[in-house]
């Protein structure tokens, strides 16, 4: 699950659904906290790619400036 925001997405569902089924209020509690912290970890992912692939363009076009002298 490295970095895998659908993953982490997934379980946000699953846990949203988890405590939409809870009776006990410190059951749903706890279910929502863990949705809130997989929907974080899925936009810090989705974010860490995006740099990612952000810096390795910019390489990208660092090396190929440096080639073309």
């Amino acid at each position: 699950m490295a970095d895998n925001p659908e993953a982490y997405r997934s379980r946000a569902a699953v846990e949203r659904a988890n405590a939409d089924a809870a009776t006990l209020d410190n059951v749903r509690d706890r279910c929502r906290r863990a949705e809130q912290a997989w929907t974080a970890m899925a936009d810090r992912a989705e974010r860490t790619t995006e740099q990612r692939l952000i810096r390795e363009a910019a390489t990208a076009r660092r090396v190929d400036v440096t080639l073309a002298d």
